[in-house]
């Protein structure tokens, strides 16, 4: 099973093991540290794991100097299931209780306090998933979703809850549609909790950047296309290419442009030498060598193999 059982009699075991999942934290505690009980239960799906957690009263702290030095760049989504919790990032707080949900992230500091006995699901999402620029992600965390009693939230948390408690049980198969149905919803939940807290005139913009990201993202899909980027946004087709005439560019200039950005950055790499012209191409989505070759000479003025040949510094 991919995924194990921690139970832990006492402060500094819970820290390792919080550590180990999430990244380095600092835990303080009022009580006895040697008397404190909790429980980490992880389970670890390709890119995206789900932990659940049950603690006495405790502090939670990511330090700035822990979230620059080892490296952990996922987005928490925490859905409290008993006891209270408060989420301090980005100069904000969330107050959290049962059956509501927030975001926060690994790459900057923050902290929870967690005033009484308290148990949550906690699924560590790499960032790519969530279909959100990095300004985007900094504007929804530490933001509650799901205190309102109407709107997407509302009937999509019950929801997430019961995949993410599925999960655990189901075959290694079911479990893997079950984890890309879970991140799918909580880029839907993020998404939505953007939109409500920007003003009217910004969601064209924002969602321009998702569309953006989604693509960063998806360069080396060669069947990345419109009409995918439109249903992966909940979007018309017709919408999206208006979106993008606004921005003086088409949907299919502007992956074609990040399909060669990302091709020339890496024929200028000294360490990509070994791949074949036609494999660098391959990698960034190019199902064709010879189109490739011909729109990179149009876009840049010389082939692949001179431009390598160059190995300009910049």
């Amino acid at each position: 099973m991919p995924g194990h059982l921690t139970a832990v009699d006492g402060l500094s075991s819970y820290k390792q093991a919080l550590s180990t999942a999430y990244g380095d934290v600092d835990l303080i505690a009022r009580s006895d540290p040697e008397s404190w009980r909790s429980s980490l239960q992880l389970l670890r799906l390709g890119t995206l794991q789900v932990a659940t957690e049950e603690s006495d009263a405790v502090r939670v702290v990511r330090t700035p100097r822990d979230a620059t030095a080892d490296g952990h760049d996922h987005v928490f989504a925490r859905l409290q299931l008993d006891g209270r919790a408060r989420l301090f990032q980005d100069g904000r707080s969330a107050d959290l209780y049962p059956g509501v949900l927030a975001f926060y992230d690994a790459s900057r500091p923050f902290s929870l306090v967690l005033p009484q006995h308290q148990r949550a699901r906690v699924l560590m999402v790499p960032r790519p998933l969530l279909r959100l620029g990095e300004a985007e992600i900094r504007r929804v965390t530490a933001k509650v979703i799901g205190n309102a009693p109407e709107g997407p939230a509302a009937f999509l948390l019950p929801l997430l809850s019961g995949l993410a408690q599925e999960i655990g049980a189901d075959a290694p198969t079911a479990r893997e549609e079950l984890a890309r149905a879970v991140a799918d919803l909580l880029a839907t939940l993020a998404a939505d909790r953007l939109a409500t807290t920007e003003p009217a005139r910004t969601q064209e913009a924002t969602l321009f950047d998702r569309v953006k990201a989604t693509i960063e993202t998806r360069l080396g899909e060669p069947e990345l296309s419109p009409q995918a980027l439109a249903d992966a946004h909940g979007v018309s087709l017709r919408y999206l290419h208006k979106l993008f005439h606004e921005h003086d560019t088409t949907v299919g200039g502007w992956i074609r442009r990040c399909r060669l950005e990302s091709c020339r950055a890496e024929l200028a790499r000294p360490t990509a030498a070994d791949r074949t012209i036609a494999a660098v191409a391959a990698r960034w989505g190019f199902v064709s060598a010879t189109h490739f070759s011909h729109a990179f000479r149009k876009a840049y003025g010389m082939t692949p193999a001179q431009y390598r040949g160059q190995r300009p510094s910049g």
